[in-house]
């Protein structure tokens, strides 16, 4: 199991970070194939938004990894730590990693900005209730509220790729 400290200066927040531990979730995928080689796959096929499951192969380059997207994370990373979170797609011939958690999504994002989900949340919510990801989506690029019984975005979307995938979910796994 991981063992943590963050600062409070730090880019997730700790509630966060536990999530990651809790959850195994992939929302709306199946397994895919397994590939031999990810990386001579994905150096092949350039682009392929298939997400993959964990490899133990692949351990080293997920562990710098992890360590990017989560430089306050402290404690040892184990194989049991990585089947449940790590998760890989191809994108330009690399290989790209994201660790799955309560609302850290590691698939293509939905980038539209009406959203089914959170519009029916609002017909019964309050003037200025936050619509939670369980309502809208924990895949919606935008954060919502309500305002006179309607949807409204709020605050800063999640950055995407060109693949659609959120920027700051994903890593790029180091080659061997």
């Amino acid at each position: 199991m991981f063992l943590f400290r963050f600062s409070k200066a730090g880019g997730l927040c700790t509630a966060a970070l536990m999530a990651i531990l809790a959850t195994p979730f992939v929302a709306g995928s199946t397994a895919a194939a397994p590939v031999k080689d990810l990386h001579q796959y994905c150096r092949k096929v350039g682009n392929d938004d298939t997400i993959r499951e964990y490899s133990h192969a692949l351990y080293r380059g997920t562990v710098e990894a992890f360590r990017k997207l989560f430089p306050d994370a402290k404690g040892a990373l184990n194989d049991s730590d990585f089947e449940t979170q790590a998760q890989y797609r191809c994108m330009n011939g690399r290989i790209m990693v994201c660790f799955v958690g309560a609302n850290l999504p590691c698939v293509k994002m939905n980038a539209d900005r009406h959203n089914a989900g959170a519009e029916a949340y609002c017909r019964s919510a309050r003037d200025g209730d936050h619509v939670s990801a369980a309502a809208a989506g924990h895949d919606a690029v935008f954060s919502f509220q309500c305002r006179n019984g309607k949807a409204e975005v709020v605050g800063e979307p999640w950055k995407l790729d060109k693949r659609g995938f959120a920027k700051k979910l994903w890593a790029e796994l180091p080659d061997r």
